[in-house]
């Protein structure tokens, strides 16, 4: 069956599976062009009064507007026929609100508001016919300042409040009524009216600062916005301050709660390099007139790329720019660069529909590295990229992942897209495919589809077509195989033949049994850009494999001599293919001896990945993958031994007997104790990859019980908690030997810990405390660390990983889990819109048939929101679980009972 007709056929599956009864679309025909929003907040009472104008254009007359709102009390709803010149300010209660506008249509309608809760839609209805053409709305409604991190709701630390705000994907809704879909983008002029003593942040600059209306307040009002979309709009207000600089002649600032103001300046040297790296690469200058960054206190994403008005985590914004370590500035680095790359994908040219999110977080992700690379190349993010991409591999080889480009209608639907599929593997996609074309060419590419967008909206085609056409190569074929059907290849390949390579593709799976299931005659098809490097040239050249069955041919700039029977042969060449790769035992066998010469760190944390993903589909053996990590234990790269450590616990975990986790932990100590003593001691101006590797080994041998570095990891622990200002520690040493000695833990260094947890002045520091406290295995501390976690002293946005890292551990996943059943109620209470899905994709850990039937019984009767297709993955993690024990654990004993002792 060829692509295209394949592609089509699964386009019409997803299409029929769509049930348009659950649709929640705005009806068509009313077109927003501009809103004016005046709100006053009440932070002591949490509530808001708002004044707003809508100027919509209408295609057809109607007596009736539907629009979108949540959480909303109308007060007064009109509609004008010609413009609204300008308000009257009076009084709501006692919240000063502009109330009457003054215009020239002396006869406004009112509008009855019928409201459709389930739908979060509220429809105007006029006593006569709106006509063709220009219509304002003039509304006067309240709501509420919530505590669930969505809508305008507040933020709140010890000393006071604040009120901030959440829109994506759909909570814009909570604070305005209006057209809250990404097409449907407007203008917006804000206004905020707030306590004297605050300020407020918006998309753009404050054009007028003035008193009053009433004695108290003041008056803060905004730039008109360029178009954009309802969730992109941001409004903040508390006491913030903030470090100030510019790139470019933009004016940029970095900004926090007072105290905190110190801990911004590290980010603010990030944006000043990005914004300017950003510039030169698009070739299209920044879009708005200033850039404020600025860190809340409660927060559950990451960040959000608000349109000129970022705002972020604490944690992955706030770090000390002298003494922070290299781990949490590389965070602080990434994330700042990801939000920005948002401000032109997504923000200036913003995805037509929640299917296509991709656009905007799979180019965020695909791009974040670039400019950190640059700033900083001793970091390694390119490794990081790679270990990402495995686990992304990973993620998408389920039965249960979904295609790049999905249907979602509903709110619920919309949020479960933000996962590893719309950021991680359409990330991957992309840098695949600059990888083909040449960096330059793609650039040129990408500059042509965001001009021909700005400040509108597009699709995929928009972007794969700008790309075909610029290159002449055909990227619109290899894209749609990708965006459009789920799942990762698997390229197989057989013995050299002359001058080619038999390859076949087929799906990947990661479960064993759905990979032996009888095909169906819908088999996917990719459309793949392959890159090949040998051992006596090692270049790359890109192949377009597009049927099931093909060859690779050998360039000739990567001729083998033909008296070479097996030669050195990889099959993804700088790691940028999105595909698994299967080779003959030969062919791999050719590969390990020159595997840390001829490839580069990202290669070899790509072919460690592949191997490893076999071993959980049963397509190889743990030993072989065991005797692949033994030939790596003294890489230099330390993201390539931290994958390996993951891989060795999962094993540990889900794989190994009792006898095999000692007989296990022994080899560890064996082969890796004289790895990690040949590093010696911690050196000034040591690398940061030395220092991460000596971090990872000591992690690998504290699990594996070594009794000198417990003892080591134990002093070091005493020495950081009995004086926590000492900077002479080596960052990545102290971080390990915490996570070595809480695992077997005191209550004594129990208390030290909790108070950490609790001291708000550095909030890494902090976060790193509350992560330490779920490591600890002593059940009666493990009851002490739920306890706190549903006590409500732990933000809603910090209390979902702790219950994740409990379930996570084999040593304390059954004692959390039946917490969690028994004190539903209490857990239930913690979780945001979007936290309790990660406490549900956690039960995936669980490794046995009656604790998957348990998991399913017990999430049938308690629902979490927006956790349909999660449960299922969680369900399909633990079916893969319960096959690779059984098929790999045998081979795992006679491997462990062969190992030197």
């Amino acid at each position: 069956m060829s692509v295209r007709s394949t592609l089509l056929l699964l386009a019409l599956l997803v299409l029929s599976s769509f049930h348009p009864a659950q649709a929640q679309r705005l009806p068509s025909g009313v077109h927003p062009d501009s809103y004016k929003l005046t709100l006053t907040p009440d932070l002591a009472s949490a509530t808001f009064t708002g004044s707003e104008t809508i100027d919509v254009v209408l295609d057809a007359p109607s007596r009736t507007i539907t629009l979108n709102a949540a959480e909303i009390k109308f007060i007064a709803v009109k509609a004008y026929t010609l413009p609204i010149a300008a308000y009257n300010y009076g009084k709501l209660g006692s919240q000063p609100v502009a109330l009457r506008p003054i215009d020239s249509d002396k006869h406004p309608q009112t509008a009855s508001v019928t409201l459709d809760t389930a739908k979060e839609q509220a429809t105007f209805t006029f006593p006569n016919e709106l006509p063709v053409g220009r219509v304002t709305l003039a509304i006067q409604y309240t709501g509420i300042l919530n505590d669930k991190l969505r809508g305008f709701y507040l933020s709140k630390t010890k000393a006071r409040n604040y009120a901030v705000t959440q829109f994506e994907p759909t909570d814009a809704r909570r604070a305005y009524p209006g057209f809250d879909e990404p097409a449907l983008k407007a203008t917006f002029d804000i206004t905020l009216i707030v306590d004297k003593a605050d300020t407020a942040i918006s998309n753009t600059n404050i054009v007028s600062d003035t008193p009053g209306p009433v004695a108290g307040k003041h008056t803060i009002h905004f730039a008109t916005t360029p178009k954009m979309s309802t969730y992109l709009v941001a409004f903040l207000v508390g006491d913030f301050k903030c470090a100030e600089d510019k790139s470019d002649g933009v004016p940029i600032r970095a900004c926090s709660t007072p105290d905190k103001v110190g801990l911004t300046h590290f980010a603010l040297d990030a944006a000043k390099y990005v914004l300017h790296y950003y510039d030169s690469y698009f070739g299209i200058k920044y879009p708005m007139p200033k850039l404020d960054m600025v860190a809340l206190p409660d927060f559950e994403a990451g960040a959000m790329e608000n349109f000129g008005c970022i705002t972020y985590r604490e944690t992955d914004f706030l770090v000390d720019s002298k003494y922070g370590p290299i781990p949490a500035k590389k965070r602080v680095a990434i994330v700042v660069a990801h939000e920005m790359a948002h401000q032109w994908f997504g923000d200036m040219v913003t995805m037509q529909w929640w299917n296509n999110l991709w656009l905007n977080e799979g180019f965020a992700t695909w791009m974040e590295a670039k400019p950190v690379t640059q700033w900083h190349p001793e970091w390694k993010f390119p490794e990081d990229v790679a270990e990402t991409l495995d686990e992304t591999l990973n993620l998408d080889a389920q039965s249960t992942t979904h295609a790049i480009r999905a249907q979602a209608e509903t709110p619920d639907q919309i949020n479960e897209l933000f996962d590893g599929i719309s950021y991680g593997k359409a990330g991957a996609v992309l840098d695949m495919v600059e990888n083909y074309l040449g960096e330059e060419t793609f650039r040129q590419g990408v500059h042509n589809y965001l001009q021909a967008h700005m400040y509108a909206n597009a699709t995929a085609e928009d972007f794969w077509n700008a790309q075909t056409k610029n290159s002449h190569l055909p990227v619109d074929r290899i894209m749609s195989s990708f965006v459009i059907q789920p799942g990762v290849p698997l390229l197989t390949l057989a013995e050299r033949h002359a001058d080619t390579v038999p390859a076949t593709q087929s799906r990947f799976f990661l479960s064993e049994a759905e990979r032996n299931r009888p095909l169906s005659n819908l088999v996917p098809q990719w459309s793949i850009p392959v890159c090949i490097k040998t051992s006596n040239q090692p270049i790359c050249r890109a192949f377009n494999f597009d049927e099931s069955t093909s060859s690779l041919p050998l360039h000739a700039d990567l001729t083998i001599p033909a008296d070479a029977p097996t030669p050195f042969l990889y099959i993804n060449a700088a790691n940028k293919g999105y595909y698994r790769t299967a080779y003959t035992p030969s062919q791999f066998k050719a590969i390990l001896p020159l595997a840390e010469s001829s490839l580069t760190a990202t290669e070899r944390i790509g072919l460690l990945g592949d191997r490893f993903a076999l071993v959980r589909s049963g397509q190889s053996t743990v030993a072989d993958y065991l005797n692949l990590v033994l030939a790596f234990k003294q890489d230099p790269s330390s993201t390539l031994l931290e994958a390996a450590r993951k891989q060795l616990e999962k094993i540990n975990s889900d794989i190994a007997t009792e006898e095999d986790r000692n007989l296990l932990a022994a080899v560890i100590r064996q082969q890796f104790g004289p790895v990690y003593k040949a590093l010696g001691e911690p050196r000034k101006a040591e690398s940061y990859d030395r220092q991460q590797l000596r971090g990872t080994l000591m992690q690998l041998l504290g699990a594996a019980k070594d009794p000198a570095v417990l003892a080591q990891a134990r002093q070091i622990t005493d020495q950081i908690y009995s004086a926590r200002s000492n900077k002479n520690l080596d960052p990545a040493l102290a971080d390990a030997a915490v996570m070595v000695t809480t695992n077997n833990g005191d209550a004594a260094l129990y208390e030290k810990l909790l108070a950490a947890s609790k001291d708000a002045a550095n909030p890494g520091q902090q976060t790193d405390a509350l992560h330490d406290l779920a490591r600890f295995r002593n059940p009666a501390l493990v009851t002490r660390t739920l306890d706190y976690t549903v006590s409500g002293q732990v933000r809603n946005q910090d209390s979902w990983t702790i219950f994740v890292a409990l379930l996570r551990d084999r040593e304390t996943r059954d004692q959390t889990w039946s917490y969690i059943k028994t004190n539903w109620p209490q857990v239930h209470a913690q979780f945001t819109t979007n936290s309790g899905v990660r406490v549900v994709a956690a039960t995936g850990y669980f490794c046995s048939a009656s604790q998957r039937d348990d998991v399913a019984g017990f999430f049938a009767t308690h629902k979490v929101d927006a956790s349909e297709r999660t449960l299922a993955k969680a369900i399909d993690n633990i079916n893969d679980c319960i096959q690779t024990r059984a098929t790999q654990e045998p081979a795992l004993h006679q491997w462990l009972l062969t190992q030197p002792k």
